[in-house]
């Protein structure tokens, strides 16, 4: 399934995507830099999730590190990546895949196409 990402991931200074359904379960992630460790609940993503009430799109720019926040039809697609990502570029691959993620509908098929890597 990283194959639907890779126009993303290969974009200069990204660090990763991951991609979680509307109740905060993570459907795919892929990190190309390591980060710390992961914390062991993974409740709050929940609690983020619902905090987007339905936002279409969120960027999100801290001091170092942005992260960018897109809703489709799976859930929400987060991509984190560095303050100089080319954003518009990000936008555009975004606008590509949302129709490539619409026609996955059935959660068995979610299951079998996305394979989480660790």
């Amino acid at each position: 399934m990283r194959e639907l990402f890779n126009d993303i991931l290969s974009l200069d200074d990204v660090d990763g995507i991951m991609l979680f359904s509307f109740e905060g379960e993570l459907i795919f992630k892929e990190f190309l830099t390591p980060l710390a460790e992961e914390p062991e609940r993974r409740d709050w993503w929940r609690v983020f999730i619902y905090s987007l009430s339905g936002a279409r799109e969120v960027d999100l720019i801290f001091e170092k590190r942005r992260l960018y926040i897109r809703k489709t039809d799976l859930g929400y697609l987060m991509i984190l990546m560095g303050v100089f990502a080319p954003i518009a570029m990000m936008r555009l691959n975004c606008d590509l895949l949302v129709p490539s993620l619409k026609q996955i509908k059935t959660t068995k098929g979610l299951k079998r196409l996305f394979r989480m890597k660790t």
